[in-house]
């Protein structure tokens, strides 16, 4: 765990000096995952972690991700960085559903 994502464990909060520092740390995918938080596209269900990106939903298991970044580069993406994040500062959209459940007919 990055000493950023640890300092915002502690404080629970995203203030402006951790907000740059994410940024400053992780550039582009720092503020694609803090855009992520503040417009509500990090959900936790009761299964899995879930971020709504642009053109889909990708699902978040620890650090594994179903987007492309991940499955094709072998990197942590943005959406598990923004779920790292959300974590760390309790900001994520509780659903209180299983997502499997949402894909049953």
């Amino acid at each position: 765990m990055t000493d950023v994502i640890q300092q915002l464990s502690e404080k629970k909060e995203i203030t402006p000096p951790i907000r740059e520092n994410i940024i400053t740390v992780f550039g582009k995918r720092g503020s694609k995952a803090l855009a992520a938080i503040d417009e509500h596209r990090v959900k936790k269900y009761l299964d899995f972690f879930v971020v709504e990106g642009a053109t889909s939903e990708y699902i978040i298991d620890e650090d594994f991700c179903t987007c492309g970044d991940f499955l094709f580069r072998g990197r942590d993406c943005w959406h598990i960085l923004a779920v790292r994040i959300a974590i760390a500062s309790v900001a994520y959209v509780n659903v209180d559903t299983w997502y499997q459940d949402r894909w049953k007919t």
